[in-house]
């Protein structure tokens, strides 16, 4: 008699629970290595921790840096290895990919990570399929800063705030104008009433 294989698919998490008051930083890194020391000491004024996925190949060229975001208490999810098109790859070729970089990043700080950022905001089957079977929870963002593009300072805090809820993902990237923005980011959520929480507290909610 012949067995099936269950497969895993876990549907992508775009945002916490909306009953609670909170909101998550989320910052993908795979280049910017030059705004990241500026962007956790601002964290660390404002007593913020964040969410850091952090690519493979960055992780190999900047250690020191994924070890300095650890030890600040951040959380550490996995951005992938190489910046692939997930969607364009077969179930074991993310696997690969994912794989290769939960090495790298366990290496470094002693932990495996347990949320995965796709590159491009990918999430077809065998992205969803090859990240749930390596036990990992595929998390995109409800708030886009779109902070890659460079937009003034002042777009991006607009583009937080004027979309922030309750259980919001903002996803954002080291760059110099994001760094000016986070000062005014914080504060603004915070006079909102918003808790700011890393991605892993926020999914603990019920």
């Amino acid at each position: 008699m012949e067995t099936k294989t269950s497969t895993v698919i876990a549907e992508p998490i775009y945002h916490g629970n909306e009953n609670f008051k909170s909101i998550a930083l989320t910052c993908n890194v795979f280049w910017g290595e030059e705004y990241i020391g500026r962007m956790l000491e601002i964290l660390e004024e404002k007593d913020v921790k964040a969410t850091f996925y952090i690519g493979g190949t960055w992780a190999e060229k900047f250690p020191d840096l994924v070890k300095k975001i650890n030890e600040k208490g951040h959380e550490i999810g996995s951005h992938g290895y190489s910046h692939p098109h997930p969607d364009q790859l077969s179930v074991d070729g993310n696997k690969k990919d994912i794989s290769r970089a939960e090495e790298i990043i366990r290496e470094l700080t002693g932990e495996r990570p347990k949320l995965y950022a796709p590159p491009y905001g990918e999430r077809g089957p065998a992205l969803l399929q090859a990240a749930g079977e390596l036990g990992y929870q595929t998390v995109l963002w409800s708030i886009d800063t779109i902070d890659w593009q460079l937009p003034d300072p002042g777009v991006i805090k607009e583009r937080v705030i004027s979309k922030a809820h309750n259980g919001g993902i903002v996803l954002m990237h080291p760059t110099a104008p994001t760094v000016k923005a986070l000062p005014e980011i914080i504060d603004t959520l915070r006079e909102r009433g918003y808790q700011i929480v890393t991605v892993g507290e926020m999914l603990k909610t019920p």
